[in-house]
């Protein structure tokens, strides 16, 4: 009769590692063990609140955390561009080397965009760059018209003109002209009043001069306008000039709110200082109407008026820069 085995039942398992005398695990029968268990549970839990992390009794079920086998997880939105962003990335043209590998034939070219741009704002390189606006510098010759310079200064007048925009709005200034060869930039003044407004006048005194920049029939000019105080000698107001809509006598203590340009307004605030000093002191009236008669341009005023006779020329042709070709190198296989 054979003796049956002995079964022996334990409490609660050792948390030690098995022993290694004949492999088998190391059970503990005493009263004592399962209370030290239990104590380094509690312990554990504490530790677990102070320092934020789940407990044991806190942590999710393993089976609900993980993602089911019949649907995956709902990826993130950040995961979603990253994809999008490779995928784009990867449909570039290959014979360009825009992304996306050689081989690849499923791939399709990116269609350009109807404004011949590539996106990102790069232009392609065989579309036709952006024609340059030609630069043209021009000088002209102006003036002020007084009435009558010896008047008080509340009943003086000076003569403007004014043009029709292409919004219909009347702009006022004062008339003035390009320097033709062979005449000086006072004579230019005295000219384009008579042209512009039908008096005549003299020159008393420099004003100053005024530049600005605007584009007119594709060309980006840059106009320099030397204005000068005149004194009026005779004729009448006339607007028989085509560039010019109307012409009238303006009080001078109005220029600052008639004139539409504010350079003409600071030039006119100018001439009422220079005024007062003119007529403070008559022999320097005197004076400086006599050095304002010239009749010998200075160089500055040939080259101006050489440059405003070209301004209307056309514009020399641009030469193609081609490229050098270096000479092909000799194959170094070859014997």
């Amino acid at each position: 009769m054979s003796a049956e085995p002995s079964l022996h039942h334990t409490d609660v398992a050792s948390d030690a590692p098995a022993a290694s005398d004949g492999g088998k695990p190391v059970t503990s029968g005493g009263s004592d063990q399962p209370t030290r268990n239990r104590r380094n549970r509690r312990g554990r839990r504490r530790r677990g609140r102070r320092s934020g992390r789940p407990t044991d009794a806190a942590k999710p079920d393993s089976a609900a955390a993980k993602p089911t086998a019949t649907g995956p997880a709902t990826p993130k939105p950040s995961d979603l561009a990253n994809r999008n962003r490779r995928k784009d990335s990867g449909s570039g043209n290959p014979n360009t080397g825009n992304g996306g590998n050689k081989g690849n034939s499923g791939n399709k070219p990116s269609s350009p965009s109807p404004n011949g741009s590539r996106r990102g704002g790069r232009r392609p390189a065989d579309a036709d760059p952006a024609p340059k606006l030609r630069t043209v510098r021009e000088t002209s010759a102006g003036g002020l018209v007084l009435s009558d310079i010896d008047a008080p200064f509340d009943d003086q007048r000076a003569a403007l003109i004014g043009r029709v925009d292409r919004r219909g709005r009347t702009m006022w200034s004062l008339p003035k002209g390009h320097i033709e060869t062979g005449e000086t930039a006072e004579q230019t003044a005295m000219r384009e009043v008579a042209e512009e407004t039908g008096i005549e006048g003299t020159v008393v005194a420099p004003l100053g001069k005024i530049d600005y920049w605007f584009v007119s029939e594709g060309r980006r000019i840059h106009k320099t306008v030397h204005h000068y105080l005149l004194r009026f000698t005779g004729g009448e107001l006339s607007d028989e000039d085509y560039e010019v809509s109307e012409v009238a006598w303006v009080p001078l203590t109005e220029l600052p709110r008639r004139l539409t340009y504010s350079d003409e307004r600071r030039l006119a605030r100018t001439a009422e200082s220079v005024i007062a000093d003119l007529r403070s002191d008559p022999t320097r009236l005197a004076q400086s109407e006599a050095s304002c008669i010239r009749t010998e341009p200075n160089d500055y005023e040939k080259a101006a008026a050489a440059r405003n006779q070209r301004r209307n020329e056309p514009p020399p042709p641009v030469k193609s820069r081609r490229r050098r070709r270096r000479p092909r190198r000799p194959a170094t296989g070859d014997s």
